[in-house]
């Protein structure tokens, strides 16, 4: 079992604080079972809610694995859940996952053909507003007045006003969901109180300035990087988020921001941080003991995050009848990816990159090997074997059952940040170089190749003329799929929905083919429209 603070008080946070939104209208400020002054009437309390507000990124409701769901109306285990329903939308619409089931809308994704009525978009944007609202109440009940009307002083107030920095950073990256999936979003702030005036919706350029304002005003009041116990955010996650918005500021907003993507990468790359000799213990059950590589990672424990909807999706869904592989009793018989993932790790020379963890169609097998005849087939693909609920040192998981994973979902890791300063670079960025971007795209591939560059120097990029924004692409696949990055990768590259590059079965048919350009946003549910008019929709939707 892993020992971790913020995790022991998980429960604590899941009874004292409910939410539950008004009349179940997704777009309407949630309200409080238990009142402010019951809730927050303890230093356990504030720490209650503090591990509730983390646990929104991997928890459900206050009964895990179902029961007392956060959002009413949906299916707690697979439409309500924020990595399930991010890995979906992030991944299922590329070259990078299939699935198999026909569960209502869900075979939509690949095949660009969802709408505003799905209930899984409906569920992806609930989420974030729900954790949004949160923190709000948090930062609302946590300000200097409040705790001195508590006579909560001393280093207990100390550290609820060091966690508010904390939460701050939780809703800029809540809101940088909303941002990247949906483009404008319903936007609340702590000054908005429940029960008051409908929200407003802001647009995704002013979403952005307000993502990068807020950062940088909690920039200084985070802790040093790597000082937090795991599974806190501090200044490196700040960063990281940072290098990651500035990146793709073309995209949000019409305006490039390479140089300040190359400073904030910079940043993180200087903090300490370093790569795990170990690619495939990076997604094992006892990935915890790589905080030096794991800026921020969304913890998950067998026994006290019981959920269909967080790596426990993982590593059921990806498994069939090999599940003994993926470290659970049974397999849901899911996901799988394209061969065009598969074909990314080809090589002819023999060498092998061991960052290819699939458990059919191994590294070097032919495209043939790979081919999906029918998606709902789930024999057919590229079987991935990425996360394991396996701990690495042999021990056992938290779980007897081996039902609930332990396994913790990389948010931000070192390796982005050294692809984003490569890419950055070759765009055209400042306060960046060649060189650098060579050093850095060639340390990830020295790990790959199993700390050696492989027979003949094959994993080795020799010089700064082969660096191709190409190259930087596609070693984002290879050393990120299933991490949430490809669909906002595939965008920025100008390659989701144009004909540019197909993969099999994009947009339903099997050889791929370009979809309407409307699918590089998800629109906004309709009934998110119907329960507040301040809200507009996408353009096509």
């Amino acid at each position: 079992m892993k020992s971790r603070t913020i995790k022991n008080f998980f429960i604590a946070g899941i009874a004292t604080l409910s939410i539950a939104s008004c009349a179940k209208k997704l777009d309407l400020y949630p309200v409080n079972d238990l009142t402010p002054a019951t809730t927050f009437s303890t230093p356990a309390g504030y720490k209650g809610v503090l591990a509730k507000i983390y646990g929104g990124l991997s928890s459900t409701g206050n009964t895990g694995p179902a029961g007392s769901s956060d959002i009413q109306g949906l299916d707690e285990g697979s439409q309500s859940p924020f990595i399930r329903g991010f890995f979906n939308h992030q991944e299922l619409p590329t070259d990078e996952a299939v699935v198999s089931w026909n569960d209502q809308t869900i075979q939509n994704f690949h095949n660009f053909r969802w709408t505003s009525s799905d209930p899984f978009i409906l569920g992806m944007y609930a989420r974030p507003i729900y954790n949004i609202t949160v923190i709000n109440e948090y930062l609302r009940e946590a300000t200097d007045a409040k705790l001195a009307e508590r006579s909560i002083s001393g280093a207990d107030a100390a550290a609820i006003k060091t966690s508010t920095a904390e939460v701050r950073f939780l809703r800029a990256f809540n809101y940088w969901v909303m941002m990247d999936l949906f483009g404008k979003s319903t936007f609340i702030t702590e000054e908005n109180l429940i029960g008051t005036d409908l929200p407003k919706q802001i647009e995704r350029a002013e979403l952005f300035n307000y993502i990068e304002q807020e950062l940088k005003a909690i920039e200084t009041e985070l802790a040093a990087p790597r000082s937090m116990e795991y599974g806190r955010v501090d200044q490196g996650s700040a960063w990281a988020l940072l290098a990651r918005i500035y990146l793709n500021a073309g995209v949000y907003t019409g305006t490039p921001k390479y140089s300040e993507a190359i400073t904030y990468a910079k940043k993180v790359i200087d903090a300490g941080y370093t790569l795990s000799d170990n690619y495939e213990e990076l997604f094992m059950a006892d990935n915890h003991k790589h905080a030096n590589e794991l800026i921020f990672a969304i913890t998950n424990d067998g026994l006290r995050t019981q959920s269909f909807g967080n790596t426990t999706f993982f590593v059921h869904a990806a498994a069939g009848d090999d599940h003994n592989e993926f470290g659970v009793g049974g397999g849901w018989y899911g996901y799988r990816a394209t061969s065009a993932l598969g074909l990314k790790f080809e090589d002819r020379t023999g060498a092998t990159d061991r960052r290819a963890l699939f458990t059919t169609s191994k590294y070097g097998a032919s495209d043939a090997q790979m081919q999906i005849n029918d998606v709902t087939v789930f024999d057919n693909g590229l079987h991935v074997n990425k996360y394991k609920n396996i701990r690495s040192d042999g021990g056992p998981v938290s779980d007897v059952n081996r039902e609930f994973s332990d396994v913790d979902f990389p948010v931000f890791r070192l390796p982005e940040m050294y692809l984003i300063y490569a890419e950055a670079v070759l765009r055209g960025g400042s306060g960046g170089d060649a060189a650098s971007a060579l050093e850095y795209m060639n340390r990830i591939r020295f790990r790959a190749y199993g700390n050696s560059y492989g027979p003949g120097n094959v994993g080795r990029i020799n010089n700064s003329s082969d660096l191709t924004l190409q190259l930087v692409l596609d070693e984002r696949a290879r050393e990120l799929y299933w991490e949430g990055h490809r669909r906002t990768d595939l965008i920025r590259y100008d390659q989701l929905t144009t004909g540019t590059y197909l993969w099999p079965w994009k947009g339903g048919v099997s050889s791929g083919t370009a979809v309407e350009p409307k699918y590089k946003l998800y629109p906004i549910p309709s009934a998110n429209l119907s329960a507040n008019p301040n809200l507009t929709q996408n353009q096509g939707y």
